[in-house]
């Protein structure tokens, strides 16, 4: 199967986004719901079965992937890097990648499982982390700082120091609180009246 998607941290960011904190949905409840969401993408070929391990392994991958860009906020080089997530590291120790020079001038990761299987859709998007480093965007991957929101965006500021998928609401909710606490704090530390 061809390299299905042209823009690896859009996947990324797509995949992590599958689940909505804020407004409590889950995009990958069942396994038919991880099928659909690969096929839909051209992942895998329409009709490909996922199981209740492909989805295990999914959740993980996409949960890891969520904690991995949390940790792009402020790093100022890659020799920052934190160590990933032991869920990220679980689910991409299960998914069956190569190595391949066929895939243009630079060497390339692709799935090494059958191309009509989940396990294959799941390692496109493990291969599209690699593809993002390699194009730069990887570091741009990001999610909200709103812990009720963690919502994945791609940081296009020319500083990368976004840090709320959107100042309007994510933002404001955030330095509304902090204000408010600055408020009650203050409150209490005037003398009271006798």
């Amino acid at each position: 199967m061809a390299d299905a998607h042209a823009d690896p941290a859009l996947l990324l960011r797509d995949f992590v986004n599958t689940l909505n904190i804020d407004a409590g949905t889950e995009g990958l409840a069942r396994p038919g719901d991880l099928a659909g969401w690969l096929a839909g993408r051209g992942l895998v070929p329409a009709g490909t079965a996922a199981s209740d391990g492909d989805l295990r392994t999914a959740l993980g991958l996409r949960e890891g992937l969520r904690a991995a860009m949390l940790g792009n906020h402020g790093r100022a080089a890659a020799a920052d890097a934190p160590d990933l997530p032991a869920e990220l590291e679980d689910a991409l120790g299960a998914l069956p990648l190569r190595v391949t020079l066929a895939a243009g001038p630079h060497p390339a990761l692709r799935p090494a499982a059958d191309p009509g299987t989940a396990a294959a859709g799941l390692a496109r998007i493990a291969a599209a982390v690699a593809d993002a480093s390699a194009d730069g965007t990887w570091p741009r991957l990001k999610v909200c700082h709103e812990d009720t929101c963690l919502w994945a965006f791609l940081d296009t500021s020319k500083n990368r120091s976004r840090a709320w998928c959107n100042m309007s609401t994510c933002g404001n909710r955030t330095k509304t609180r902090a204000y408010r606490a600055r408020r009650r704090a203050s409150a209490g530390d005037r003398p009271a009246d006798g």
